[in-house]
């Protein structure tokens, strides 16, 4: 962060907001014109320090509100192993985030599916058909206490 100075910050924590701004718009809210605005952005979206845009779906109006948080061990772990699971929970829709973790498990998984009957059927015919898979641990979510997306600088 020491390429950042006061006003790429305060760009960053706008953005996280309202993304949708317009440059003109983000560029009232920092005190400054335009054009720098749209340079610094620029500078930040090359840089690696935004990653992408996009729109925050509310899973409950689509029918995928039920969460689960999947531990997953795997039978035996090495680097061949470890990026085979990878790559093949990069392909599974219904996985919205995937962790590697220190401690008894591996993986930590987080799901959406429609119901109780859904997720078991996808842990029966998705993870379940994984070769490496040795063990798995769900905790469902009864309440969404607190979700935010960006994060705290």
């Amino acid at each position: 962060m020491d390429t950042l100075d006061k006003t790429d910050l305060q760009i960053l924590r706008t953005l996280q907001e309202n993304a949708r701004l317009t440059t003109k718009e983000l560029a009232a809210r920092v005190n400054l014109s335009s054009t720098p605005v749209f340079e610094r952005l620029k500078r930040l979206e090359a840089q690696g320090y935004i990653k992408k845009y996009m729109a925050v779906i509310d899973a409950e109006k689509l029918n995928q509100g039920f969460v689960v948080f999947c531990k997953v061990k795997l039978r035996r772990m090495n680097r061949e192993i470890a990026l085979d699971f990878t790559r093949i929970v990069q392909e599974i829709p219904e996985v919205t985030e995937c962790y590697n973790t220190s401690g008894s498990y591996d993986y930590l998984l987080k799901i959406h599916a429609h119901d109780m009957k859904a997720y078991q059927e996808f842990l029966i015919n998705v993870l379940g058909k994984i070769e490496s898979l040795g063990s798995v641990e769900s905790t469902f979510v009864m309440d969404e206490v607190k979700h935010q997306y960006g994060i705290h600088f």
